[in-house]
């Protein structure tokens, strides 16, 4: 099983990634550790190497979600600030929740190597969607439960971190936001809320369309997608996916795509400046992402013409 555990930071630096800003585990040699830092966010991969005791700590002023996908320990203890000490042995697929400003601690003689995600949320980071007042909500400790919504978030949102794709930076965008939403729904006692069924408006749908065809060699960040339709970036990305079939950002690749199949067609124009009228700063990387959607490289598709 898999274990997803939250927990808010407390007083140290910034999720900046100094040394104070992540957990603190002893002794540092038992564990590798990889951190990816997405849009208001970092993900901090930390697998255990060796059967041994150790212990771990963190407190700063940032939210952290843990994301444990094996935890089990024959003994240890786990105190989250606000919450009884817990000496569950199995929390593997759990979640805990602590608030900003908590301190979060303890050890564990591990029975597995753990294997866990710790998500460090900056609640007034680059990604926060101010209609959501999420720098502004007194969140309720909560220590190893399960959440099937939240999990599969922050799944993705690890799967996101994991592979690093620049072309993928607003399906990442969008994750991180869900993420933040799915916090607030946990924290207000709600049940999971079912799929956005409303789709753009005829004129929202206009506006975003032109805005993308004219700004394809450029970079599109799903927010300013959002503002041109008057929507949050939560709700713009479910209404997008309705009216188009396709996420904002896949929906940009394949017109760039598209865009470039076309300008491939004429014969004076280099492969290199076909990149860079749709979005691609080298020629390596448009190969590769025309390749996966074609089949075939740009110059064989333009011998084929």
């Amino acid at each position: 099983m898999r274990a997803l555990v939250i927990v808010p930071a407390g007083a140290a630096s910034s999720v900046k990634g100094s040394a104070q800003s992540i957990v603190r585990i002893t002794p540092p040699d038992i564990a590798r550790r990889h951190l990816t830092t997405l849009d208001g966010i970092q993900a901090d991969a930390v697998e255990v190497i060796r059967r041994e005791p150790f212990e771990y700590g963190f407190k700063a002023p940032c939210h952290m979600l843990i994301m444990s996908e094996r935890q089990e320990r024959d003994d240890g203890e786990t105190l989250l600030e606000g919450l009884p000490k817990s000496t569950l042995r199995e929390f593997s697929r759990k979640l805990s929740f602590v608030p900003a400003g908590r301190r979060f601690f303890g050890w564990q003689k591990p029975r597995v190597l753990a294997r866990v995600t710790y998500f460090y949320i900056d609640p007034r980071g680059p990604g926060v969607d101010h209609e959501l007042n999420f720098a502004e909500t007194e969140f309720k400790p909560r220590l190893f439960f399960f959440d099937r919504d939240l999990w599969e978030t922050a799944r993705k949102l690890k799967a996101q971190a994991e592979r690093s794709d620049p072309d993928e930076r607003q399906y990442t965008e969008a994750l991180g936001i869900l993420l933040m939403h799915e916090l607030l729904r946990l924290n207000n006692g709600c049940v999971a809320t079912g799929e956005y069924r409303g789709g753009l408006a005829e004129w929202q749908k206009k506006r975003v369309a032109q805005y993308i065809e004219e700004h394809l060699s450029e970079t599109i960040p799903l927010a300013v997608l959002a503002e041109l339709a008057k929507l949050s970036p939560f709700h713009f990305a479910r209404a997008f996916k309705q009216s188009f079939g396709l996420p904002p950002h896949q929906y940009v690749s394949n017109r760039r795509m598209e865009k470039s199949m076309t300008l491939l067609a004429n014969p004076t124009t280099s492969v290199m400046q076909v990149a860079l009228n749709v979005g691609f700063s080298d020629s390596s990387s448009f190969g590769t992402r025309f390749r996966k959607h074609t089949g075939i490289s740009p110059t064989i598709y333009r011998r084929s013409l």
